[in-house]
């Protein structure tokens, strides 16, 4: 019970649903909620209040969506984020997908017009429970204050479970302000996940190593944030070369003598001569939710040992030929005891190794203007340390970085090849820098992406966060302009003008700079870092390139295999 003196005398105030629920959430741990919280949500704004958890105001819905998701993945505990019913609970819902095939675990927490009575008819009501069962795991109407607790904490266990992702809970207005009578709150206990049988990975481990030319690939469910030790610790006990997925970018070091390479392309890219060139592929942590980073052959081609969580989805272009399911931690290491000290190395994988990523590398420092991909991300890695963090949102400048930057330490790179959607990457990088303050956190967008979500620069502001926000200008969806060219239609309907945006950014409280020379991105970029604050900066960018490399360049190579 809650007590409070009024006139001299205790009154003894029964807590209401909405206090329960937020001793529920501060008992999973959650510190922050992201949202726009509305009229049935003021139970839960005024619950908060008194609470541990920071109430973290957004601009849009969909950005406190993707600043949730982006929690979860850095951290492996769900985020959390808030609105209200109807057209609030529906603008999480591209947040929602996002987290769900990106498998980010998150909590969506949407309020709700009173259950017991409907004075308001059917106004603003949408069946959000419904919206919501293809885009989670899970969809809940809390419909008694009672039933908070069990929910709450079977919630989080649903979201946090592998496969992780969205879980979404409806609180109607009335629940949250009903009394919770003597209900408490239910504590986390701990579990172990399966792990793979001694058999089959005994299995796996004479495949590996009977093969001639084995080659590890990393997915997105092999960079968890509690994978980076087991799995870099698996490539430095076998010494096996590896590529890895665009999510898979970075659960191990980029640096290390044995990464090949990215596969940001589906086929007929260099890294894919190190994939045709092997007999095995050990696939860790896979995810068929990425545009494919290879495709399997129906017959020929290397065979296929798929370790996961969960078993492999088959698909066409993906079937695995032996699976080892179980905690991937605990498989790998497994995996490395048997194999530790008796694979020979591949003779022929340093010099193609090489010869990768020479070509990755080709005119990384021209000094063309408007400035090319790929110097703008050999300028980035410049300026970035090794733990500094670069959020990218979605565009051609995806592939180039998935192909071209760098990673040293795990979850440095955030990039979104599942849904793929424009506007998470300014949200992203307001997250990753609330959760690492004394880090450099680098938000890279196209002018289209950015326009979706700007007005979080006002959030990003109003926090006193660090933040550099890099804007790669072409005044065009570039992407789907790009495609229109390689496809062979006009030039039609893609292109728009843009605001001022260093004085948009100036509008906000920010600061702002336009990048005039090729030789100034890296003065301006540490300038901005250097200086602090949340800082704009614009690059023009020119995508010449794309059709250059990404389309003629590979297709000279290999002329049989659509290079995108």
């Amino acid at each position: 019970m809650i007590s409070v003196v009024v006139l001299n005398e205790w009154i003894e105030i029964m807590p209401k649903g909405s206090d329960l629920f937020v001793a529920a959430l501060e008992n999973e741990g959650v510190d922050r909620i992201f949202g726009v919280p509305g009229e049935e949500n003021l139970d839960i704004v005024e619950s908060l209040r008194t609470s541990r958890i920071e109430l973290v105001l957004t601009r849009h819905e969909q950005a406190a969506a993707f600043m949730a998701a982006t929690h979860g993945r850095l951290t492996g505990r769900p985020g959390v984020c808030l609105a209200t019913l109807g057209p609030g609970a529906l603008n999480l819902a591209t947040g929602a997908a996002y987290a769900h095939l990106g498998a980010m675990p998150m909590i969506l927490i949407t309020g709700q017009k009173p259950v017991m009575s409907a004075k308001q008819a059917r106004f603003q009501i949408v069946d959000i429970v419904a919206s919501m069962k293809p885009l989670t795991k899970m969809t809940h109407r809390i419909l008694s204050p009672t039933a908070i607790p069990a929910t709450v904490r079977d919630a989080f266990r649903v979201a946090e479970g592998e496969r992780p992702g969205p879980v979404h809970l409806e609180l109607p207005e009335d629940v949250a302000a009903a009394d919770a009578g003597d209900a408490v709150v239910i504590p986390r206990h701990p579990y172990d996940r399966p792990v793979a049988g001694a058999a089959a990975l005994d299995h796996a481990a004479e495949m590996i190593l009977s093969a001639q030319r084995p080659l590890v690939m990393i997915g997105a469910a092999g960079n968890r944030p509690a994978l980076v030790e087991p799995v870099s610790g698996f490539m430095v006990r076998t010494r096996l070369p590896f590529f890895n997925t665009q999510m898979g970018k970075g659960a191990v070091d980029g640096g290390s003598n044995l990464y090949v390479g990215t596969a940001a392309l589906s086929e007929g890219d260099y890294v894919h001569e190190a994939i045709e060139r092997a007999d095995l592929i050990v696939a860790i942590g896979h995810d068929t939710i990425e545009k494919p980073p290879f495709l399997m052959k129906s017959q020929g081609g290397p065979k296929v040992v798929h370790i996961g969580y969960e078993s492999a989805t088959v698909e066409q272009v993906y079937h695995p030929d032996f699976e080892v399911i179980g905690d991937i931690g605990a498989s790998v290491t497994g995996l490395a005891e048997r194999l530790e000290g008796r694979l020979s190395p591949d003779a022929g994988m340093p010099e193609l190794r090489q010869r990768i990523l020479a070509k990755l590398n080709d005119r990384a420092e021209e000094d063309r203007f408007p400035i090319t991909p790929q110097r703008i991300v050999h300028d980035v890695r410049q300026v970035m340390p090794e733990d500094g963090i670069v959020c990218l949102d979605n565009g051609m400048y995806k592939i180039w970085f998935a192909r071209n930057y760098r990673t040293h330490v795990a979850n440095t790179l955030l990039l979104d090849n599942a849904l793929a959607t424009m506007g998470a990457g300014l949200p992203s990088a307001i997250m990753a820098s609330m959760i690492y303050p004394d880090r450099r956190v680098m938000a890279v967008c196209g002018d289209g992406g950015f326009m979706m979500n700007s007005q979080e620069m006002e959030t990003a502001v109003r926090l006193g966060l660090n933040l550099v926000v890099v804007i790669l200008n072409d005044s065009a969806y570039g992407m789907i302009r790009w495609k229109q060219s390689v496809d062979g239609f006009p030039d039609f309907g893609m292109t728009f003008g843009n605001p001022d945006f260093v004085r948009y950014a100036e509008s906000y409280g920010a600061k702002g700079s336009l990048v005039s020379a090729v030789e100034d991105l890296v003065p301006v970029l540490d300038a901005a870092f250097t200086g602090g604050g949340v800082h704009l900066v614009e690059v023009p960018i020119d995508y010449s390139e794309n059709t250059r490399v990404l389309v003629d360049e590979l297709r000279n190579r290999t002329p049989d295999v659509e290079c995108s």
